[in-house]
């Protein structure tokens, strides 16, 4: 074993999330890339730090303050940590904010496209907004200026709102010189103007140039010196004490509404804030010039996410696509689902292929007389989800249906809470799952009536059963009923609702009994099978790599001559290309029109090309603090698949690719020749029937 300092063995989490945000922001800058999706791109920047500052840099701060030595795995003390994300996040958003400005707004223009600024109204879109602003945005509004009777509201987290500068008295003789203004959520922050009043194109509005432009209506008789956007970030992490509390459903639904008042953890304001009253609101906040963030625009990018939904102009889009059908399928359109998965396992590879055949499968258990029982694991499926309104209805029906809902999924906590409800008023069981392991193993297992014995059938996925993420997400999902599989699905889910010892399962790995043991086992085999001059090989695809002790057998095993490639296309935190650790392991990332979100391990093992598929990552949480399944695919034409749609045309991608370096930077792959491979774009020409 190569022995080196750990200081030196691991990159840092919270750098290596930066890194991907810059790789994130690249798709926006780059000119190929359809101008509404380059704007797409760059919400997606902001709504990605959001979630960066709600959590991990809260996490970091919630150290500090508690005055924590622990090092990070890098070496590094949480302050040190802090101090280069807050210096990098700044950079990241000065950058982020100049393309807006200086690119894509022009070029948005140029195209029709405008976001009006109020010196550019025209006199009818004046009296437009006027009458916009006393018949929905004055009604609502509730200005508090600040007095000793007046202390500074609680804001919202990531809510909008402005401090507005007065000067005068009031009718009460009142001067405090300070109000604040806080945004109706109910109303939108992007207002696109009537095409009567707009000089051709689009013409869109923000909210906050409205109130900006009507300000003095809500303080009469004063004189408003100035009015400044700003949005505070807050600590977003539920605290939630699983082994206290005897109801954890009771305990989330108190715990919710305190997310939008935790702890401050960033100030954004508009550029025109004056230093003085960017230092009053930090003081109220209790934040630091490092939190501190000033921007050359509206303060919340997220809301311009929704933009080319309103607009037609498919040239400025990627193209739509019709996602295509596995072959069993075409051919056997007239067949229900479960004769078909008698015939053969089914393999889907989203959203190249439609996520319909899913949704079919619990329809159609829902309504078959024969099917008597239906099992399922909810971890995020949205407000509005076919599949959920299927299970009530198959409990409706009498059958036995038993959900599995994970009412800890970070920010779908309400949904899944509504929807547990929803299922216990029709007769369904409801569970939470194991307490201080989140579930996070995509299964659904239907028991059917067959000739007098009872058959299962299952559907095993990497992603979530959720229609819209489908068509966005890259996922695998697999229908079978081998009996093997299904049996070790079966005891998943007695584990998961009932008590008693984990049995020994078949096939699959499951967390946090055996993924972890059986990844070294796997990554030690392809070890030993290169120290005896036998070809070895490991692919690996996956969201994030952070476990140590799987990272550090992958360098024995690249020490020992393994070949290792990891598409990782988040955060990853092993050193690649060091002589003596890892000089065999090549590192990349693929970012591109869709969220790559497939988790695939592939091991030679000596020609048998054992491959799996999971939902989870190679991370602490997903081997030792969640209910996670890692299942084969057995079918050698199904093995196949994964491997060339899933793994092969990402090691030839050369348009949308990322290599990454032993300090942790990533640099764009580029085609020795004239000719780029993008492999999502292959998919799509593969898979499914591009308009």
């Amino acid at each position: 074993m190569i022995r080196v300092p750990t200081s030196n063995l691991f990159l840092n989490r919270e750098l290596s999330l930066i890194e991907f945000n810059k790789r994130v922001l690249a798709q926006a800058e780059n000119r190929e890339t359809p101008l509404l999706e380059r704007l797409k791109f760059l919400s997606i920047v902001s709504s990605n730090l959001d979630e960066f500052f709600e959590i991990r840099v809260a996490g970091l701060k919630e150290q500090i303050k508690l005055g924590s030595l622990v090092r990070t795995p890098d070496g590094m003390e949480s302050g040190e940590v802090f101090k280069i994300v807050s210096e990098k996040t700044h950079e990241l958003v000065k950058k982020q904010y100049q393309l807006l400005n200086h690119e894509i707004l022009p070029e948005l223009a140029g195209e029709g496209i405008n976001f009006l600024r109020r010196a550019d109204w025209s006199g009818a879109q004046q009296e437009w907004v006027k009458a916009f602003f006393f018949r929905d945005l004055m009604p609502v509004l509730t200005p508090i200026g600040l007095d000793p009777a007046h202390p500074f509201p609680r804001v919202l987290n990531k809510s909008l709102n402005f401090v507005v500068q007065l000067s005068g008295k009031d009718a009460f003789g009142r001067a405090s010189g300070v109000a604040i203004v806080q945004a109706p959520r109910v109303l939108p922050r992007l207002i696109l103007l009537p095409r009567e009043i707009s000089a051709g194109g689009y013409d869109f509005i923000f909210l906050s140039s409205v109130l900006h432009a009507h300000v003095d209506e809500l303080f009469s008789g004063m004189n408003v010196l100035g009015c400044h956007q700003f949005r505070v970030t807050r600590n977003s992490d539920l605290f939630v004490d699983e082994e206290e509390v005897k109801n954890l459903r009771v305990a989330l639904q108190v715990e919710l509404p305190h997310r939008h008042f935790g702890d401050a953890v960033r100030l954004e304001v508009s550029d025109g804030c004056p230093p003085h009253i960017a230092s009053f609101l930090l003081d109220q906040f209790g934040l630091t010039p490092e939190d501190f963030y000033q921007v050359e625009g509206p303060v919340n990018l997220v809301r311009m996410m929704g933009v080319s939904d309103q607009i037609e102009r498919s040239d400025l889009k990627y193209p739509l696509f019709i996602p295509g059908l596995p072959a069993i399928s075409q051919k056997n359109r007239g067949d229900d689902i479960f004769q078909m998965m008698r015939k053969s396992d089914i393999l889907l590879h989203h959203p190249y292929q439609s996520f319909q055949p899913v949704v079919h499968f619990i329809q159609q258990a829902a309504v078959d007389p024969c099917v008597v029982a239906i099992k399922q694991t909810v971890y995020r499926t949205g407000t509005d989800s076919v599949i959920m309104e299927s299970l009530i209805d198959a409990a409706s029906k009498g059958k036995e249906v038993t959900v599995v809902v994970e009412l800890l999924a970070r920010f779908d906590e309400e949904a899944n809470i509504n929807w547990a409800g929803r299922l216990e008023g029709v007769g369904a069981h409801v569970v939470y799952g194991v307490v201080g392991h989140k579930t996070h193993s995509k299964m659904v297992m239907i028991v059917r009536r067959e000739g007098g014995s009872l058959r299962r059938y299952v559907h095993l996925g990497t992603g979530n059963y959720h229609p819209r993420t489908a068509g966005l997400y890259t996922d695998f999902g697999l229908l079978t009923c081998n009996e093997e599989i299904c049996a070790d699905v079966n005891e998943v889910f007695t584990q998961l609702t009932s008590l008693g010892k984990a049995g020994k399962l078949k096939h699959l790995w499951q967390s946090p009994f055996s993924f972890h043991r059986e990844t070294l086992k796997a990554i030690k085999n392809e070890m030993q099978i290169a120290k005896d001059g036998r070809p070895a090989r490991i692919i690996a695809k996956m969201n994030s790599l952070l476990e140590p002790e799987v990272i550090r057998a992958l360098y024995d095993a690249s020490s020992a001559g393994v070949k290792i490639d990891l598409i990782v296309r988040g955060v990853c935190v092993l050193r690649p290309g060091i002589a003596g650790l890892s000089e065999n392991i090549r590192v990349r990332s693929v970012i591109g029109r869709f969220l790559e979100h497939t988790r695939i391990f592939y091991f030679r093992s000596d020609g048998s090309n054992n491959t799996y598929l999971s939902s989870a990552d190679w991370m602490d949480r997903n081997f030792f603090r969640r209910i996670e399944i890692c299942f084969p695919v057995l079918n050698s034409r199904l093995k196949k698949r994964v491997l060339t749609e899933g793994l092969k045309p990402y090691l030839r991608d050369n348009g949308q690719s990322w290599e990454m370096d032993s300090d942790g930077d990533y640099h764009l792959i580029t085609a020795r020749s004239s000719k780029n491979f993008c492999a999502q774009e292959a998919l799509l020409t593969a898979l499914s029937i591009v308009k």
